[in-house]
């Protein structure tokens, strides 16, 4: 494998095609329209599945039917084209069939702007259709990063048949750094026994996620159930830097944790005991590692480009146990090491000063 100066929208497309996905349907949004381009190219040269949807709830469904056969099968939008995908993403998980879905956020809300956010951490993780699922969610913080968890996705809602995004900000998306991508794997031969392929020979086979008794959904919904909390203990992801003798923890993830690390560098070189916490799953959360922290550290604080919403998750983790701060900007604003490194001293000295009255 060779190094590659790659913008990670087009790492991720490529990655997705040596990944061996089959079929690909989407709408073009920025700041991910590179990543569809790349598909409109490749995939038609090497025999593959393209569509330009006429819409993402289009593009979304034609995912769904094309899952359904058992093909590798995903889509790519931006925020406010994974909102108008939230009821196929519902019908795709009470299914349970096996896709992938590209997220690379913008500022919001609304139609917002194409600069980059996170603040979809809601929209995919808790909120991605009705009903009661979460999808698995990847959150890369390097076009690198991108492409290994790229291949990890196709993986994961195999084994799973589950729905799987892949979350990165316009940040990510649209930077150039070196990588390299992996080698092409050969398209699958069999497909799953649960797939929709033709009933020559056999009995029919049946996928709906409509169940008009409720005895019946509830034994849909406990099945489901059973299979995220398999997922919940299996499937934790997360890295760590400097944590070992750590006072005060930062967690970010994706772009926020990658230049929270530099702040945390600074901090070290001024004697301040901090390490950095990056999940690299958002759902399932990898609270147990967080939860074990807290009985070691001061307090956390959560660095996010939005309003505050992975916070909530790690209040949750640290269980009361210790403090919980935040900072964030909004709206499409990357916030540089520099205002990072003011917050970790701003709380570090109200640290230093409770020990003291203590």
């Amino acid at each position: 494998m060779a190094v590659e100066l790659l913008k990670g929208n087009v790492a991720l497309a490529e990655a997705a095609i040596r990944a061996g996905v089959e079929a690909y349907f989407g709408y073009p949004i920025t700041p991910q329209t590179e990543l569809l381009e790349h598909m409109a190219q490749r995939m038609p040269e090497l025999g593959r599945v393209f569509v330009q949807a006429e819409s993402e709830v289009a593009a979304i469904n034609m995912v769904y039917g094309a899952a359904c056969t058992g093909v590798r099968a995903m889509t790519s939008s931006s925020s406010p084209g994974i909102s108008l995908m939230q009821e196929g993403f519902s019908y795709i998980a009470c299914s349970e069939v096996p896709c992938v879905v590209v997220d690379v956020m913008r500022g919001g809300p609304g139609l917002g702007n194409i600069l980059p956010s996170q603040g979809d951490y809601y929209q995919v993780t808790h909120s991605a259709g009705h009903g009661d699922y979460h999808p698995i969610v990847l959150a890369p913080a390097s076009v690198q990063e991108a492409i290994d968890l790229m291949g990890l996705a196709f993986d994961l809602a195999d084994q799973y048949r589950h729905l799987v995004f892949l979350i990165a900000d316009g940040l990510i998306g649209q930077m150039m750094e070196p990588a390299e991508l992996p080698p092409m794997r050969p398209l699958r031969k069999v497909k799953g026994d649960w797939a929709l392929t033709g009933a020559d020979g056999r009995d029919p086979r049946f996928i709906t996620s409509l169940q008009l008794g409720a005895q019946e959904m509830e034994a849909v919904n406990l099945r489901l159930q059973a299979k995220l909390e398999t997922i919940r203990q299996n499937e934790q992801r997360w890295t760590e830097y400097l944590t070992d003798d750590a006072q005060l923890v930062v967690v970010g993830f994706g772009s926020a944790g990658r230049i929270a690390q530099t702040a945390v560098q600074q901090a070290r070189r001024d004697g301040l005991k901090v390490g950095l916490f990056r999940p690299i799953t958002l759902w399932p959360f990898p609270d147990k590692r967080l939860s074990a922290l807290a009985d070691q550290v001061s307090a956390f604080l959560v660095v996010e480009m939005n309003a505050g919403q992975m916070v909530s998750d790690v209040r949750l983790a640290a269980g009361g146990q210790v403090p919980v701060k935040f900072y964030g900007r909004t709206g499409g604003v990357v916030p540089v090491p520099e205002e990072i490194y003011d917050a970790i001293r701003a709380t570090y000295q109200k640290l230093s000063q409770r020990s003291t009255r203590e």
